[in-house]
């Protein structure tokens, strides 16, 4: 089992900024970690859960058009943690935010349990 725990979350007002952390821990290893493709998605009330933003085994980034350009996603494999720095934050960036870790191999994907973000005008 694998587990991932997001943290960074909280309250903060439009234009503001916050950072997210999350952590995999368990049965994977710094060099499984690296080859998986990481994620962020975000699900807002009333809504499905969309994707924010990933990143390959390669490092190549993926954004959704709606924070291109305010949010960045970087891995640090050796620690098996990926990363979320949000800028400019609106209020309809407001959600909870789950990390995603895609399966490689034998080993399946797994989900964070979600960190709230609110962005308040």
């Amino acid at each position: 089992q694998v587990q991932l725990v997001e943290s960074g979350g909280g309250l903060v007002q439009a234009g503001g900024s916050l950072r997210l952390s999350c952590a995999a821990s368990g049965s994977i290893s710094g060099s499984i970690f690296s080859i998986c493709d990481l994620g962020w998605y975000r699900q807002a009330p009333g809504r499905e859960r969309e994707l924010v933003a990933s990143i390959s085994r390669d490092g190549i980034t993926i954004y959704a058009d709606s924070v291109k350009g305010r949010f960045t996603i970087s891995r640090e494999n050796a620690k098996k943690m990926v990363f979320l720095q949000m800028n400019s934050l609106k209020p309809e960036d407001t959600a909870g935010y789950y990390c995603h870790l895609g399966g490689v191999g034998s080993l399946g994907s797994y989900w964070g349990q979600g960190i709230q973000v609110t962005v308040s005008s």
